[in-house]
């Protein structure tokens, strides 16, 4: 089945995002720099960069990178949010809490007229996201 996954990059603080989300959502983080792929030819100044990076948990997955000098940098956006489904209420709120620490929050965790429990905020890295657990 075709899956698609959130990319996302970072302007030199990937390692830091990535582990603190890792802590917040749990799973496996993976990390590579571009200096164990590239040894040598990688320049002295982008070899502790993370290439790639991955949090795997269940059916989850989000990866991400830093941006390298001749790649240029990156502005974070508004165009695009990370939204979450959860499976309870009692993970919802705890996510919400963990991954909103630091960040503004535009609409707090409330019931909706969907009949979900919803949210929304920017984190302390200036992503945004968007929370919902569907109430049976």
């Amino acid at each position: 089945m075709t899956q698609l996954n959130v990319y996302l990059t970072f302007n030199g603080n990937c390692r830091e995002a990535m582990t603190f989300y890792n802590d917040c959502i749990g799973g496996t983080l993976n990390l590579q720099t571009f200096g164990d792929a590239g040894g040598e030819a990688t320049p002295e100044a982008e070899r502790d960069l993370v290439m790639h990076a991955n949090i795997v948990k269940d059916g989850f997955l989000l990866m991400a990178s830093d941006t390298s000098e001749q790649h240029g940098s990156v502005t974070t956006g508004s165009s695009i949010s990370l939204s979450m489904n959860c499976d309870s209420e009692e993970e919802i709120n705890s996510m919400f809490a963990a991954i909103s620490a630091g960040g503004t929050v535009t609409m707090p965790l409330e019931d909706t007229f969907w009949g979900a429990r919803f949210g929304m905020f920017t984190d302390k890295f200036g992503m945004p996201w968007m929370m919902n657990y569907d109430k049976k």
